[in-house]
């Protein structure tokens, strides 16, 4: 795993600081991985810096910034404040927040000497945008100045006849992180926590088995709320087509969508010649999410079927493995509040959960057969398959524990590609 406490030689910039942004500077904070970060909100916030101070060292979720780094008894670990110049320290750590841009072309990372971006705002995500885009794009960082940005969400075209672009990838840490070629790409999605979590849940199975294994697969997130919630009820936006989401999420269990399918695809491409549907339901916590994996399996025999040792043995190899430290495979009995900033990996199996039901289905030949040549002969009126049927629960923290610090790992493993 890369991403050592070392700090380098070089300055982060972050755009945003809302949950993902907030986390993203504890957590680079908490590891020195940069000798200055500078940190563009873009607009002005409560009464000054002391406001903006208050709100990086409080968090409803996680609790004070320095009981995360020192335990409950550590005293403020923000001082220095300048109100002029913006900047203050954190740890020891020198941090600017800038208030003026928010369209990324106007920041002047340049200025600042900040050559890699981490963008939180979930506002710029398409890599076709051009840089003068007057809504503002990606790539508006690199015409001020940074080198390489990376997404803190999947990229979402909006021209669905554009394709992606050569110098843009997809990547999570420990699935595909050597498909960024520093020499080629400039703009890079850490995918999401969703996407995170369900690669590898899915890898494993993958590797074991094989794709041509695997007929078909399904998903379904059980996820923490996020902003894109309201708080109480609200009329919808002119032209809103889904109702439900402006509705209380104090209050309901929400239907939603996730491009976490889409998304996998690009980190793992042998998923695109298997069916897969993946589905989200929102609910009313704050983060600590599940993802209920359900795959069918072209099994070998009915005398001896996959079962769920044969699944979780699976996960204990690659927990232990390839994939240690970002796969962690547990027998205990937990519940959401559990994985809430602990432990910091992509996914927790819980391997008490784990399904598995063998049947044998029934094929009509001449129907799987259509198509082919008249000559084709077929001698029997049915063919009987043996499927298997896995279901694998798999947790995540969804804002810190998880996905910030996998995507702290891509930001840090970039930054070194970069010295």
């Amino acid at each position: 795993m890369s991403g050592s406490n070392e700090t380098r030689p070089m300055k982060l910039g972050i755009n945003g600081l809302g949950r993902i942004g907030k986390l993203s500077l504890w957590h680079h904070v908490s590891k020195k991985n940069f000798s200055e970060i500078i940190v563009n909100i873009g607009r002005q916030v409560g009464r000054g810096l002391e406001d903006i101070a208050h709100a990086i060292e409080m968090d409803s979720t996680y609790g004070r910034l320095g009981a995360y780094l020192y335990g409950h008894k550590c005293p403020r670990v923000i001082e220095n404040l300048d109100e002029k110049t913006g900047k203050m320290t954190i740890d020891g750590v020198p941090v600017t927040i800038l208030r003026e841009n928010r369209n990324p072309k106007d920041i002047n990372w340049e200025k600042y000497g900040v050559k890699l971006v981490v963008d939180t705002t979930g506002v710029f995500r398409d890599p076709t945008a051009p840089a003068d885009d007057p809504k503002g794009s990606l790539r508006g960082h690199l015409e001020a100045g940074a080198e390489k940005v990376i997404l803190s969400a999947p990229f979402k075209i909006k021209d669905k006849a554009a394709s992606m672009p050569e110098d843009a990838v997809t990547t999570v840490m420990g699935i595909n992180e050597d498909d960024y070629i520093p020499e080629k790409h400039c703009l890079i999605s850490a995918a999401s926590c969703t996407t995170t979590c369900l690669s590898f849940m899915v890898k494993p199975l993958l590797d074991h088995f094989g794709a041509n294994r695997i007929l078909s697969a399904s998903m379904v997130t059980v996820h923490a709320s996020t902003g894109s919630q309201k708080v109480l009820d609200r009329l919808p936006k002119a032209g809103a087509t889904d109702l439900r989401k402006n509705r209380s999420i104090f209050n309901n269990i929400i239907l939603t969508t996730t491009g976490a399918a889409k998304a996998l695809a690009l980190v793992i491409p042998e998923m695109k010649n298997i069916g897969f549907i993946a589905e989200s339901v929102r609910i009313p916590t704050n983060t600590g999410s599940l993802i209920v994996l359900v795959l069918t399996i072209h099994d070998e025999s009915l005398e001896e079927p996959i079962n769920r040792n044969v699944i979780n043995d699976i996960y204990k190899r690659a927990a232990e493995g390839p994939m240690k430290g970002r796969l962690i495979y547990t027998e205990t009995q937990h519940v959401s509040s559990d994985i809430i900033g602990m432990p910091s990996a992509a996914a927790i199996i819980e391997g008490t959960e784990t399904h598995t039901r063998t049947a044998a289905i029934q094929i009509d030949p001449k129907k799987a057969c259509r198509g082919l040549e008249e000559s084709t002969q077929i001698i029997c009126d049915t063919i009987s398959v043996p499927v298997t049927q896995v279901v694998v629960y798999g947790w995540y923290d969804n804002e810190l524990g998880s996905y910030t610090n996998m995507l702290g790992e891509r930001t840090t493993s970039i930054a070194d590609s970069m010295l």
